[in-house]
């Protein structure tokens, strides 16, 4: 069910992207052989075992966690949470928040590529879309000017190489990630070569992308452009009618519950209480026009995890999830009847690194962040 959503959601904000460009670039788009719909080939693609900068163990600096943009994972026990025991001591050269921030989000995106994307390139500018609806647009001139992806800011500059396109995006300090754009090949193919540059060189992984999508995404294709469907065959049985619009998953939320795991105690030693995060987390929901309930896993809530360690040099180590989950009845294929099912809505995680008289403050305000980008997410979708 999750699955099927989701692709009707991505469809239906892909479509939403291409009728906003379209309009203004009609002639245009028909020239560039990057405009399109492209769908991830895993058998042509590279998959590195290990791909990412050299490891700088520093994962955030005493001004606080960094999130990454991975999502998925689910609940644990209210008694599993608390404390893990780790390996050896954090050290190493310490980054910013900000420059540690884009140097999780760009790795985590350049190990697991977009399933999906959408490109329009209309000349002056090129937008490109996951599957998840998140779209980033670049300018190619050579010229620097700041992309804003999930919320970091990125310095980029992006370029034209015949009908390639290449950018750079800045992550910190001698290292940037280039991605180069090439529409080649018949049948069609989209090749994305990502390079994680440090000082000018680095690890390169290609990922390859077929044009267009599946059959089923198609027909949701056709529906969300105003394409008569195909008819259904006499003994297939009706498709379920649904919202499709983006975000409708969080149209007419109003109330939210807030539930924190019990922390361990070496999260306790290192400053972090649950009732402080409860508190702080229920105030940015309901600033944000949520209605809150304490400790509660009823309904619709935001679930937090943290998992903490001490080093040996006195520092400690965090990681922290915070989740937006619900529950929806499912038909399952292996079932016969429909089930209660838990749903995850949202998620994002991060670890952070600091002294142990700092480390609270840093934690709560990762999640701090991460809760105000639920809200943000329920509040345009309630517009």
């Amino acid at each position: 069910m999750e699955t099927v959503r989701t692709r009707i959601l991505v469809l239906a904000a892909l479509a939403a992207v291409a009728a906003s460009a379209l309009p203004s670039a009609a002639q245009s788009q028909t020239s560039s052989p990057l405009n399109g719909v492209w769908t991830l080939n895993r058998s042509l693609s590279q998959f590195p075992k290990e791909f990412g900068f050299t490891l700088d163990v520093s994962a955030a600096s005493e001004e606080g966690p960094s999130p990454s943009g991975a999502s998925g994972g689910g609940r644990g026990g209210r008694r599993g949470g608390g404390s893990r025991t780790s390996g050896g001591p954090i050290a190493g050269p310490r980054e910013s928040y900000e420059d540690n921030q884009r140097v999780q989000l760009m790795t985590s995106e350049a190990r697991t590529p977009p399933v999906r994307l959408m490109i329009v390139d209309n000349g002056a500018a090129v937008t490109i879309t996951n599957e998840l609806g998140q779209a980033r647009t670049i300018h190619p001139n050579g010229r620097q000017e700041p992309v804003e992806i999930q919320g970091v800011v990125f310095m980029t500059t992006s370029r034209r190489d015949g009908d390639n396109v290449i950018a750079d995006f800045q992550v910190e300090r001698d290292r940037e990630v280039r991605y180069t754009y090439s529409a080649t090949g018949t049948p069609r193919h989209l090749s994305v070569d990502v390079e994680l540059l440090e000082r000018g060189t680095g690890q390169k992984a290609t990922r390859v992308y077929d044009s267009g999508t599946s059959a089923d995404e198609g027909v949701a294709a056709n529906r969300l452009s105003g394409v008569p469907a195909v008819p259904a065959a006499a003994n297939e049985a009706p498709r379920e009618n649904f919202d499709q619009r983006p975000g409708a998953e969080f149209k007419g939320l109003r109330n939210v519950g807030v539930l924190v795991e019990d922390l361990g105690p070496e999260a306790q030693a290192c400053g972090l209480k649950r009732d402080v995060i409860e508190d702080a987390l229920s105030r940015r929901l309901t600033a944000g026009g949520l209605s809150v309930r304490r400790n509660s896993d009823e309904d619709t809530y935001v679930y937090v995890n943290i998992i903490t360690t001490a080093t040996p040099n006195g520092s400690c180590v965090s990681r922290y999830d915070a989740f937006l989950y619900t529950h929806a009845t499912a038909k399952l294929t292996y079932r016969d009847q429909p089930v209660l099912v838990q749903v995850s809505l949202m998620h994002r995680g991060g670890i952070g690194s600091s002294a142990a008289a700092s480390h609270a403050a840093a934690v709560s305000h990762g999640l701090e962040g991460y809760v105000d980008l639920f809200v943000s997410q329920i509040r345009d979708a309630n517009k």
